[in-house]
Protein backbone atom coordinates (compact mmCIF):
# COMPACT_ATOMS: atom_id res chain seq x y z
CA UNK A 1 0.00 0.00 0.00
CA UNK A 2 1.47 3.14 -0.70
CA UNK A 3 1.00 6.40 1.03
CA UNK A 4 2.74 10.11 1.00
CA UNK A 5 3.02 10.24 4.56
CA UNK A 6 2.43 7.31 7.49
CA UNK A 7 2.45 8.48 10.96
CA UNK A 8 3.14 6.29 13.59
CA UNK A 9 1.80 7.02 17.13
CA UNK A 10 -2.04 7.85 17.03
CA UNK A 11 -1.50 9.83 20.47
CA UNK A 12 -3.09 13.75 20.39
CA UNK A 13 -0.36 14.88 18.40
CA UNK A 14 0.43 12.38 16.02
CA UNK A 15 -3.48 12.26 15.32
CA UNK A 16 -3.22 16.04 14.98
CA UNK A 17 -1.10 15.98 12.28
CA UNK A 18 -3.17 13.16 10.20
CA UNK A 19 -6.24 15.92 10.66
CA UNK A 20 -4.01 19.25 9.68
CA UNK A 21 -2.69 17.17 6.45
CA UNK A 22 -6.50 15.75 5.93
CA UNK A 23 -7.28 18.16 2.82
CA UNK A 24 -3.71 18.30 1.64
CA UNK A 25 -4.12 16.35 -1.23
CA UNK A 26 -1.91 13.56 -0.25
CA UNK A 27 -2.28 10.34 0.80
CA UNK A 28 -2.36 9.98 4.76
CA UNK A 29 -1.53 6.73 6.80
CA UNK A 30 -1.98 6.23 10.19
CA UNK A 31 -0.66 3.53 13.02
CA UNK A 32 -1.24 3.40 16.24
CA UNK A 33 -1.08 0.17 18.43
CA UNK A 34 -3.66 0.66 20.80
CA UNK A 35 -7.29 0.77 20.41
CA UNK A 36 -8.75 4.11 19.43
CA UNK A 37 -9.35 6.20 22.75
CA UNK A 38 -13.08 6.66 23.84
CA UNK A 39 -14.81 8.31 26.66
CA UNK A 40 -15.96 6.19 29.73
CA UNK A 41 -19.11 5.59 30.57
CA UNK A 42 -20.07 7.57 33.57
CA UNK A 43 -19.34 11.29 34.03
CA UNK A 44 -16.04 10.65 35.74
CA UNK A 45 -12.95 12.63 35.97
CA UNK A 46 -9.48 11.85 34.23
CA UNK A 47 -6.62 12.23 36.48
CA UNK A 48 -4.50 13.48 34.08
CA UNK A 49 -5.34 16.80 32.01
CA UNK A 50 -3.23 19.34 30.03
CA UNK A 51 -2.80 22.91 30.53
CA UNK A 52 -3.80 23.97 26.77
CA UNK A 53 -2.50 27.41 25.55
CA UNK A 54 -5.29 29.54 23.33
CA UNK A 55 -2.04 29.07 20.43
CA UNK A 56 -3.03 25.03 20.72
CA UNK A 57 -6.83 25.54 20.91
CA UNK A 58 -6.85 27.40 18.16
CA UNK A 59 -4.79 24.79 15.86
CA UNK A 60 -7.07 22.05 17.04
CA UNK A 61 -10.21 24.42 16.58
CA UNK A 62 -9.43 24.66 12.58
CA UNK A 63 -10.16 20.69 12.19
CA UNK A 64 -13.24 20.31 14.49
CA UNK A 65 -11.49 19.03 17.39
CA UNK A 66 -12.12 22.04 19.99
CA UNK A 67 -15.51 22.47 18.99
CA UNK A 68 -16.22 18.70 19.17
CA UNK A 69 -14.87 19.26 23.63
CA UNK A 70 -17.85 19.28 25.93
CA UNK A 71 -17.85 22.89 26.85
CA UNK A 72 -18.81 22.01 30.62
CA UNK A 73 -15.25 20.31 31.58
CA UNK A 74 -13.25 22.83 30.11
CA UNK A 75 -12.18 25.35 32.49
CA UNK A 76 -10.02 28.75 31.18
CA UNK A 77 -7.49 29.90 33.48
CA UNK A 78 -7.00 33.50 33.77
CA UNK A 79 -4.74 34.29 36.19
CA UNK A 80 -0.94 31.69 37.58
CA UNK A 81 0.75 32.39 41.11
CA UNK A 82 4.01 31.16 40.77
CA UNK A 83 5.27 30.42 44.41
CA UNK A 84 9.14 29.85 45.74
CA UNK A 85 9.99 27.88 48.98
CA UNK A 86 10.30 31.21 50.51
CA UNK A 87 7.08 32.97 51.87
CA UNK A 88 7.86 35.87 50.04
CA UNK A 89 8.80 34.58 46.98
CA UNK A 90 5.43 34.87 44.62
CA UNK A 91 5.40 35.55 40.96
CA UNK A 92 2.04 36.61 39.32
CA UNK A 93 0.70 36.05 35.74
CA UNK A 94 -2.33 37.74 34.24
CA UNK A 95 -4.56 37.42 30.85
CA UNK A 96 -5.77 40.67 31.26
CA UNK A 97 -2.43 42.38 31.43
CA UNK A 98 -1.44 41.32 28.15
CA UNK A 99 -4.75 41.79 26.61
CA UNK A 100 -6.00 37.95 26.57
CA UNK A 101 -9.12 36.12 27.95
CA UNK A 102 -7.42 33.28 29.11
CA UNK A 103 -3.92 31.93 29.36
CA UNK A 104 -4.74 28.66 29.02
CA UNK A 105 -7.41 25.78 28.87
CA UNK A 106 -7.40 23.09 31.26
CA UNK A 107 -8.97 20.19 29.57
CA UNK A 108 -8.90 16.21 30.68
CA UNK A 109 -6.74 13.53 28.27
CA UNK A 110 -9.15 11.34 27.59
CA UNK A 111 -11.65 14.10 26.48
CA UNK A 112 -9.36 15.24 24.24
CA UNK A 113 -7.96 11.66 22.77
CA UNK A 114 -11.62 10.82 22.63
CA UNK A 115 -12.25 13.82 20.26
CA UNK A 116 -9.05 13.68 18.15
CA UNK A 117 -10.24 9.85 17.38
CA UNK A 118 -13.47 10.98 16.19
CA UNK A 119 -12.61 13.45 13.87
CA UNK A 120 -10.24 11.13 12.38
CA UNK A 121 -12.55 8.87 11.81
CA UNK A 122 -14.66 11.20 9.87
CA UNK A 123 -12.01 11.47 7.40
CA UNK A 124 -11.80 7.88 6.30
CA UNK A 125 -11.51 9.28 2.84
CA UNK A 126 -8.29 10.90 3.54
CA UNK A 127 -6.93 9.01 6.59
CA UNK A 128 -6.09 5.21 6.49
CA UNK A 129 -6.19 4.26 10.15
CA UNK A 130 -4.20 1.00 11.30
CA UNK A 131 -5.47 0.26 14.26
CA UNK A 132 -4.73 -1.78 16.63
CA UNK A 133 -1.20 -2.05 14.72
CA UNK A 134 2.16 -3.21 15.43
CA UNK A 135 5.01 -2.10 13.91
CA UNK A 136 7.51 -4.77 13.01
CA UNK A 137 10.46 -3.14 11.23
CA UNK A 138 11.74 -0.20 8.24
CA UNK A 139 13.50 -0.28 5.26
CA UNK A 140 15.04 3.02 4.71
CA UNK A 141 15.60 3.37 0.36
CA UNK A 142 16.39 6.59 -1.21
CA UNK A 143 12.95 7.36 -2.88
CA UNK A 144 10.66 5.84 -0.47
CA UNK A 145 10.42 3.91 3.28
CA UNK A 146 8.73 0.87 3.42
CA UNK A 147 6.89 -0.10 6.91
CA UNK A 148 6.26 -3.55 8.16
CA UNK A 149 3.53 -4.16 10.18
CA UNK A 150 2.85 -7.16 12.97
CA UNK A 151 0.46 -8.61 10.21
CA UNK A 152 2.68 -8.45 7.23
CA UNK A 153 0.82 -5.44 5.45
CA UNK A 154 4.16 -3.42 4.08
CA UNK A 155 3.15 0.75 3.62
CA UNK A 156 5.11 2.18 1.32
CA UNK A 157 5.61 5.75 2.07
CA UNK A 158 7.50 9.19 0.94
CA UNK A 159 7.96 10.43 4.72
CA UNK A 160 7.56 8.37 7.93
CA UNK A 161 6.58 10.19 10.76
CA UNK A 162 7.76 9.43 14.16
CA UNK A 163 4.99 10.34 16.66
CA UNK A 164 4.81 7.25 19.23
CA UNK A 165 6.08 8.80 22.70
CA UNK A 166 9.45 9.56 24.82
CA UNK A 167 10.80 5.96 23.70
CA UNK A 168 10.32 6.03 19.87
CA UNK A 169 10.71 2.96 18.51
CA UNK A 170 10.69 4.89 15.45
CA UNK A 171 13.40 7.04 16.03
CA UNK A 172 15.41 3.85 17.51
CA UNK A 173 14.83 2.16 14.09
CA UNK A 174 16.41 5.19 12.26
CA UNK A 175 19.34 5.12 15.11
CA UNK A 176 19.06 8.82 16.20
CA UNK A 177 20.59 9.25 19.30
CA UNK A 178 19.48 11.06 22.96
CA UNK A 179 20.47 12.67 25.60
CA UNK A 180 18.45 11.50 28.49
CA UNK A 181 18.44 11.62 32.20
CA UNK A 182 16.10 10.77 34.46
CA UNK A 183 14.55 13.07 36.83
CA UNK A 184 14.44 10.28 39.34
CA UNK A 185 10.76 12.03 40.11
CA UNK A 186 7.44 10.72 39.81
CA UNK A 187 4.41 13.14 38.41
CA UNK A 188 1.56 12.28 41.22
CA UNK A 189 -1.89 13.35 39.72
CA UNK A 190 -5.53 13.38 41.67
CA UNK A 191 -8.31 15.71 41.38
CA UNK A 192 -9.91 17.10 44.07
CA UNK A 193 -12.99 19.16 45.15
CA UNK A 194 -11.73 22.41 47.09
CA UNK A 195 -13.41 24.11 50.07
CA UNK A 196 -13.11 27.87 47.89
CA UNK A 197 -13.50 28.63 45.02
CA UNK A 198 -10.09 28.76 42.74
CA UNK A 199 -11.41 31.64 41.20
CA UNK A 200 -10.06 30.52 37.37
CA UNK A 201 -6.28 30.66 38.78
CA UNK A 202 -3.74 28.25 38.01
CA UNK A 203 -1.27 27.87 41.52
CA UNK A 204 2.39 26.51 41.92
CA UNK A 205 4.71 25.81 44.54
CA UNK A 206 8.45 25.39 43.87
CA UNK A 207 8.71 23.36 46.95
CA UNK A 208 12.00 21.09 48.63
CA UNK A 209 10.11 18.08 48.39
CA UNK A 210 9.27 18.96 44.20
CA UNK A 211 6.98 20.80 42.36
CA UNK A 212 2.91 20.93 43.50
CA UNK A 213 0.54 22.48 40.82
CA UNK A 214 -3.39 22.60 41.75
CA UNK A 215 -5.15 23.82 38.16
CA UNK A 216 -8.54 24.74 37.86
CA UNK A 217 -11.16 22.48 37.02
CA UNK A 218 -14.87 23.27 36.75
CA UNK A 219 -16.83 24.73 40.05
CA UNK A 220 -14.54 23.88 43.08
CA UNK A 221 -13.03 20.79 41.32
CA UNK A 222 -8.55 21.24 41.20
CA UNK A 223 -6.48 18.85 39.56
CA UNK A 224 -3.42 18.12 41.57
CA UNK A 225 0.41 17.44 39.95
CA UNK A 226 2.83 16.82 42.29
CA UNK A 227 6.24 16.27 40.85
CA UNK A 228 8.22 14.40 43.87
CA UNK A 229 11.32 12.24 44.16
CA UNK A 230 10.40 8.94 43.64
CA UNK A 231 10.88 7.84 47.45
CA UNK A 232 8.20 11.14 48.69
CA UNK A 233 5.73 10.13 45.20
CA UNK A 234 5.59 6.49 46.77
CA UNK A 235 4.69 7.68 50.21
CA UNK A 236 1.95 10.01 48.83
CA UNK A 237 0.79 7.15 46.82
CA UNK A 238 0.56 5.14 50.00
CA UNK A 239 -1.25 7.39 52.46
CA UNK A 240 -5.10 7.20 53.07
CA UNK A 241 -7.64 9.22 51.41
CA UNK A 242 -7.58 11.49 54.46
CA UNK A 243 -3.78 11.93 54.93
CA UNK A 244 -3.55 12.46 50.77
CA UNK A 245 -6.26 15.04 51.40
CA UNK A 246 -4.35 16.97 54.53
CA UNK A 247 -0.60 16.26 53.23
CA UNK A 248 -1.67 18.14 50.12
CA UNK A 249 -3.81 21.04 51.75
CA UNK A 250 -1.57 21.61 53.89
CA UNK A 251 1.56 22.07 50.72
CA UNK A 252 -0.67 24.62 49.06
CA UNK A 253 -0.98 26.09 52.07
CA UNK A 254 -4.28 25.84 52.52
CA UNK A 255 -4.90 28.14 49.88
CA UNK A 256 -8.14 26.57 48.73
CA UNK A 257 -9.33 25.40 52.35
CA UNK A 258 -9.66 21.74 52.76
CA UNK A 259 -9.31 19.25 49.92
CA UNK A 260 -11.87 16.00 49.31
CA UNK A 261 -10.47 13.47 47.00
CA UNK A 262 -12.46 12.33 44.21
CA UNK A 263 -10.21 10.77 41.78
CA UNK A 264 -7.54 7.70 43.06
CA UNK A 265 -4.02 9.23 42.50
CA UNK A 266 -1.40 7.79 39.62
CA UNK A 267 2.05 8.35 38.56
CA UNK A 268 4.20 8.80 35.99
CA UNK A 269 8.19 9.20 35.30
CA UNK A 270 10.17 11.92 34.73
CA UNK A 271 12.76 12.24 32.47
CA UNK A 272 14.30 14.25 30.56
CA UNK A 273 14.97 13.68 26.68
CA UNK A 274 17.32 15.55 24.20
CA UNK A 275 16.81 14.22 20.52
CA UNK A 276 20.27 15.13 18.41
CA UNK A 277 18.37 15.38 15.22
CA UNK A 278 14.39 15.98 14.44
CA UNK A 279 14.86 14.89 10.63
CA UNK A 280 16.69 12.74 8.33
CA UNK A 281 16.15 11.65 4.62
CA UNK A 282 12.10 10.18 4.49
CA UNK A 283 11.96 10.63 8.64
CA UNK A 284 10.36 13.59 10.83
CA UNK A 285 10.24 13.28 14.32
CA UNK A 286 7.26 15.25 15.98
CA UNK A 287 6.12 15.47 20.02
CA UNK A 288 7.27 13.39 22.90
CA UNK A 289 9.30 11.11 20.09
CA UNK A 290 11.23 14.82 19.24
CA UNK A 291 11.89 16.02 22.80
CA UNK A 292 11.15 15.47 26.52
CA UNK A 293 10.77 17.92 28.85
CA UNK A 294 9.98 18.34 32.90
CA UNK A 295 6.12 18.91 33.41
CA UNK A 296 6.78 21.90 35.64
CA UNK A 297 5.90 24.35 33.12
CA UNK A 298 2.97 22.52 31.79
CA UNK A 299 4.39 22.71 28.44
CA UNK A 300 5.07 19.43 26.91
CA UNK A 301 1.60 18.80 24.88
CA UNK A 302 1.63 22.50 23.59
CA UNK A 303 5.19 21.84 22.90
CA UNK A 304 3.92 18.72 20.19
CA UNK A 305 1.59 20.47 18.41
CA UNK A 306 3.40 23.54 18.22
CA UNK A 307 5.75 20.33 15.81
CA UNK A 308 2.73 19.14 14.57
CA UNK A 309 1.45 22.39 13.29
CA UNK A 310 4.88 23.17 11.65
CA UNK A 311 5.05 19.95 10.24
CA UNK A 312 2.13 20.58 8.23
CA UNK A 313 2.78 23.90 7.22
CA UNK A 314 6.12 22.70 5.73
CA UNK A 315 4.66 20.09 3.75
CA UNK A 316 1.63 22.39 3.07
CA UNK A 317 3.60 24.78 1.70
CA UNK A 318 6.25 23.00 -0.65
CA UNK A 319 4.76 24.52 -3.62
CA UNK A 320 5.85 22.55 -6.82
CA UNK A 321 7.89 20.23 -4.80
CA UNK A 322 6.12 16.78 -5.23
CA UNK A 323 8.40 14.96 -2.49
CA UNK A 324 7.42 15.42 1.16
CA UNK A 325 9.95 13.40 2.61
CA UNK A 326 13.22 15.35 1.02
CA UNK A 327 15.79 16.33 3.17
CA UNK A 328 16.11 19.95 2.28
CA UNK A 329 12.21 20.65 2.96
CA UNK A 330 12.45 18.75 6.31
CA UNK A 331 15.43 20.56 7.41
CA UNK A 332 12.98 23.39 7.09
CA UNK A 333 10.67 22.33 9.44
CA UNK A 334 14.03 21.09 11.88
CA UNK A 335 14.76 24.52 11.73
CA UNK A 336 11.95 26.39 12.65
CA UNK A 337 11.29 24.21 15.45
CA UNK A 338 15.16 24.07 16.77
CA UNK A 339 14.48 27.33 18.69
CA UNK A 340 11.46 26.73 20.57
CA UNK A 341 12.37 23.02 21.94
CA UNK A 342 15.68 23.78 23.19
CA UNK A 343 14.27 27.22 24.99
CA UNK A 344 11.81 24.94 26.35
CA UNK A 345 14.41 22.51 27.15
CA UNK A 346 16.75 24.54 29.37
CA UNK A 347 13.91 26.42 30.31
CA UNK A 348 12.20 23.41 32.26
CA UNK A 349 15.64 21.47 33.30
CA UNK A 350 17.43 24.55 35.01
CA UNK A 351 14.35 25.16 36.99
CA UNK A 352 13.79 21.97 37.88
CA UNK A 353 17.82 21.50 38.74
CA UNK A 354 17.57 25.17 40.37
CA UNK A 355 15.06 24.38 42.76
CA UNK A 356 15.68 20.98 43.61
CA UNK A 357 19.34 22.69 45.15
CA UNK A 358 19.50 22.33 49.01
CA UNK A 359 22.47 24.89 48.61
CA UNK A 360 21.25 28.04 51.08
CA UNK A 361 23.08 30.32 48.46
CA UNK A 362 20.77 29.09 45.72
CA UNK A 363 17.54 29.20 47.60
CA UNK A 364 18.40 33.04 48.48
CA UNK A 365 19.03 33.59 44.62
CA UNK A 366 16.69 31.81 43.40
CA UNK A 367 13.66 33.22 45.33
CA UNK A 368 15.09 36.71 44.98
CA UNK A 369 14.81 35.81 41.24
CA UNK A 370 11.04 35.11 41.26
CA UNK A 371 10.76 38.52 43.10
CA UNK A 372 12.80 40.69 41.15
CA UNK A 373 10.64 38.84 37.95
CA UNK A 374 7.74 39.66 39.24
CA UNK A 375 8.21 43.34 39.39
CA UNK A 376 9.43 43.35 35.94
CA UNK A 377 6.00 43.40 33.74
CA UNK A 378 8.28 43.52 30.42
CA UNK A 379 9.88 40.40 31.45
CA UNK A 380 6.86 38.43 32.44
CA UNK A 381 4.87 39.41 29.34
CA UNK A 382 7.73 38.09 27.18
CA UNK A 383 7.82 34.73 29.54
CA UNK A 384 4.16 34.49 28.67
CA UNK A 385 3.26 35.43 25.33
CA UNK A 386 6.58 32.38 24.52
CA UNK A 387 3.73 30.14 26.25
CA UNK A 388 0.53 30.98 24.70
CA UNK A 389 1.47 30.16 21.11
Amino acid sequence: MKFDVVIVGGGLVGASLALALKDSGLRIALVESRPAASLPADDSWDSRVYAMSPGSAKFLQNFGVWQALDEDRITPVYKMAVFGDDSAARLDFSAYNIGLTELAFIVENRQLQAAVWNALKRQKKHVKIFCPAECASITWNDSHADLLLADGNVLQAALIVGADGLNSWVREQAEIGVVRHSYQQLGVVANFNAEQSHHNVAHQWFRRDGVLALLPLPETLVSMVWSANEERARILLDLSEAELCHQVTQASCRTLGELRLITRPAAFPLNFVHVKKLVQPRLALIGDAAHGIHPLAGQGVNLGLRDARELAETIIARGLEPDCGDYLLLRRYERARKEDILAMELATDGLQKLFSNTNPTLVRWRNLGLEITNRLPMLKDRLMQHALS
